[in-house]
């Protein structure tokens, strides 16, 4: 399969309060798109607008945006980035491969009309290129079983699955990529 890349230039940048309209709007379409693959990932409200606005709060709310035709940068993808851990990771089924800082990505969604172009890569890329920056080597994400499209996206990303971790929603993968 061909796989179109984004050709625009993406910025990504921490999200602001004046975003979270459209970044509860990308949110739905992810959970759309999820109960229609028959995902049961995030079919129950989560993550909802009390979860972005604690991301924001926190200062773990990232988006990518793309010019628009009126001048303004359009969210086209969110994600929490964090680097003070996931209490959840400490009771791995499985094993971390260190016990050093990582950077974990939660809740990445991308925009329907921005989907299968590379967005989520971009994503990914520039979460890896701010965990470098700040001396950090180690990238977590963990995601649902039945998450397709992320688990192949985690495949080719080059993340190991290292065991599994529970949320009081059920249990998830855990995957890691080491970014030396």
């Amino acid at each position: 399969m061909t796989r179109i890349l984004c050709d625009e230039p993406l910025l990504f940048r921490p999200a602001v309060p004046a975003d979270a309209s459209r970044i509860q709007t990308i949110i739905r379409q992810a959970q759309a798109q999820m109960r229609a693959a028959g995902s049961l990932q995030w079919q129950n409200g989560y993550p909802g607008p009390e979860h972005i606005a604690a991301d924001l709060f926190r200062g773990y709310g990232r988006v990518l945006c793309r010019p628009s035709s009126t001048g303004d940068a359009e969210v086209v993808a969110y994600g929490a980035v964090s680097f003070d851990g996931e209490p959840a990771y400490d009771a791995i089924e499985g094993e971390w491969s260190s016990d050093e800082a990582y950077v974990v990505l939660h809740r990445l969604a991308v925009a329907d009309e921005m989907k299968r172009q590379g967005v989520a890569t971009t994503f990914f890329h520039r979460t890896e290129e701010l965990a470098r920056a700040r001396g950090v080597w180690f990238f977590r994400v963990d995601t649902n079983f039945d998450n397709r499209y992320m688990l192949h996206l985690l495949e080719r990303e080059g993340f190991a699955c290292r065991g599994k971790v529970r949320y009081d929603s059920g249990e998830r993968l855990a995957f890691e990529k080491v970014l030396r």
